[in-house]
C-alpha cells in the first residue's frame, strides 16, 4: 500500500517525516539494499620504530635490538639502513616474552587485571574536549597492554567518527548500546552485549557504536518516567549488559552523550569518573553546571537504593595553553578548589591534536613527520603524561605499585634533553 494511504489527516510533519524513512528502508530491506551501520572506513595501523617500541615497554632500545640479533621475540621488520619497526601485534608478543622471561617485571610489560582485580569503568563527563580524551585514553591503554572496550553513549556519534565509523540518520537497530538496553515491549528484542562490540585497528581495542538509535531509548524512557513504569531501569540494564563481558575486557571508558538515562546509566556501573573542563572562566562555569548534572543523576541512585561509591572522580585541564596568564589563573583557582582530584598532568591546546582530528586519524596513528616532529612530541607528552595518572589510578585499585607516571616522567626528560 502507498504511504500516502497509511498517514492520517492527523499526523504531525515530524511524525509523516518518520514515515517517510521507515516505509523507503523497509523497501530496501526487502531488497537486501538496505544500509548497513556501521559504515566503517578500514584502515590499518602503521607500525612503531624500535625507539617507540622501547618508550611503551619501559625497556632500552639497544635492548631491542639485541633481542631481535638473537633471535628472540617476534621477527621485526626491516626497513632502510635496518631500521627495525614492530606491529601492534608484536608489540603485545614482545609482551608476553619479556613478561615470561622477567617474571619479576610480569606486571610491567602484561597489565592485564589477575584474578580478584575488578573490571575498570571509567565515564567520561560530557565537558571540554571529552571526546578526543575518551578516544586518546582508549588508545593509550590499548598502546600498554590492557584489553580495553570503548562506548559511545553519543547518539550523534562523536566519537564513533574519531574511529572511524560513520554514523547515520537511519535505523539500524543492532549497533550500539540502545539495542542491549530496549524495553522488552518494543517491537524488536534485545540483543547481547557482545554482538555489538566492533573490532578496532588497535590490538585489544574494541568498541561500540553510538547510532541515532540511543536518542530513541532517551525519549522512550522520558515517556515512561512520565507514565505508570515510573523510573526507567536504563541504569540496571547497563550493569547487566556489561557484565556479559566483564572477562574479556581490563578496561571500559563510556563516552558519554547529552541523554539523561544513558549517562545515569554509564554514572551507575562506573568504577571512575573523569571530568574535563577548559581553563577558562566560562568553561568552568559550563563544568559546575554538568557538576550538578553529575550529583543530580548520583542522588537519584542514592534515592533508589542504589548508592555508588567510585574509586575516584578526577578532573583533567584540557585545550590549555600554558603561555596564557588568564589559563594559570584558571588552573590554579581549579587545583585551590580540587586539590589532588584534578590531574596533575593537562592536554595542551595542539596544533599537532588538531591535525590528527582532520585526518580522521589519532596522534598515535601517525608518525611525526605528518604534522611536525616538534609539536608531536610535545603533545603526545601531554597525552602520555594524563594517561600515565590514569593507569597508576587504576594500579592503585588493584592494589599495584605505581609505575606509569614514573615513566613518562623519564621519557619526558630524554625528550627534553
Amino acid at each position: 500500500m502507498p504511504l500516502s494511504e497509511n498517514t492520517t489527516q492527523t499526523d504531525t510533519t515530524s511524525e509523516r517525516i518518520g514515515c517517510y524513512r521507515d516505509e523507503i528502508c523497509d523497501r530496501l530491506a526487502e531488497r537486501g539494499a538496505a544500509p548497513k551501520y556501521p559504515i566503517a572506513f578500514p584502515s590499518t595501523l602503521r607500525s612503531f620504530s624500535l625507539g617507540e617500541v622501547a618508550e611503551i615497554l619501559g625497556v632500552s632500545g639497544s635492548y631491542l635490538r639485541q633481542l631481535s640479533i638473537d633471535g628472540l621475540g617476534p621477527t621485526p621488520e626491516t626497513g632502510t639502513a635496518g631500521r627495525r619497526s614492530y606491529t601492534l601485534p608484536q608489540i603485545n608478543e614482545l609482551r608476553a616474552h619479556l613478561a615470561s622471561t622477567r617474571p619479576k617485571e610480569a606486571l610491567k610489560f602484561c597489565p592485564r587485571r589477575r584474578d580478584g582485580e575488578k573490571l575498570q569503568i571509567i565515564s567520561v563527563a560530557v565537558g571540554s574536549a571529552s571526546t578526543t580524551t575518551s578516544f586518546y585514553l582508549a588508545q593509550g591503554l590499548a598502546l600498554q597492554g590492557f584489553r580495553v572496550l570503548a562506548i559511545d553513549l553519543d547518539a550523534r556519534g562523536s566519537l564513533s567518527k574519531m574511529f572511524g565509523y560513520l554514523p547515520t540518520g537511519l535505523p539500524v537497530h543492532n549497533a550500539s548500546m540502545s539495542a542491549v538496553l530496549r524495553y522488552d515491549d518494543e517491537s524488536l528484542p534485545r540483543v547481547s552485549m557482545e554482538s555489538v562490540i566492533q573490532p578496532t585497528n588497535f590490538n585489544g581495542l574494541y568498541f561500540v557504536p553510538g547510532t541515532f538509535e540511543l536518542g530513541r531509548f532517551e525519549e522512550e524512557s522520558t515517556r515512561r518516567y512520565r507514565s505508570k513504569w515510573g523510573y526507567p531501569d536504563a541504569s540496571m540494564r547497563m550493569v547487566d549488559a556489561l557484565k556479559e563481558v566483564e572477562d574479556l575486557y581490563d578496561v571500559v571508558v563510556i563516552h558519554c552523550g547529552h541523554g539523561s538515562f544513558l549517562t545515569a546509566g554509564a554514572y551507575e556501573v562506573a568504577t571512575g569518573v573523569l571530568m574535563t573542563v577548559r581553563p577558562e572562566w566560562p568553561e568552568i562555569s559550563s563544568m559546575t553546571l554538568s557538576l550538578g548534572h553529575f550529583q543530580h543523576f548520583v542522588s537519584l541512585l542514592e534515592q533508589a537504593g542504589r548508592p555508588v561509591a567510585y574509586d575516584f572522580i578526577k578532573f583533567l585541564v584540557t585545550r590549555h595553553n600554558p603561555r596564557d596568564l588568564t589559563q594559570q589563573e584558571a588552573v590554579a583557582l581549579l587545583r585551590d578548589s580540587l586539590g589532588n582530584n584534578l590531574l596533575t598532568a593537562a592536554v595542551w591546546e595542539s596544533g599537532a591534536i588538531l591535525q590528527a582530528w582532520t585526518k580522521n586519524r589519532s596522534l598515535y596513528e601517525l608518525s611525526a613527520g605528518e604534522v611536525g616532529r616538534s609539536a608531536y612530541e610535545q603533545a603526545k607528552e601531554t597525552l602520555n603524561s594524563t594517561n600515565a595518572e590514569i593507569m597508576d589510578l587504576i594500579s592503585e585499585v588493584w592494589g599495584r605499585p605505581p609505575m606509569y607516571v614514573s615513566r613518562a616522567s623519564r621519557t619526558a626528560g630524554k625528550a627534553s634533553s
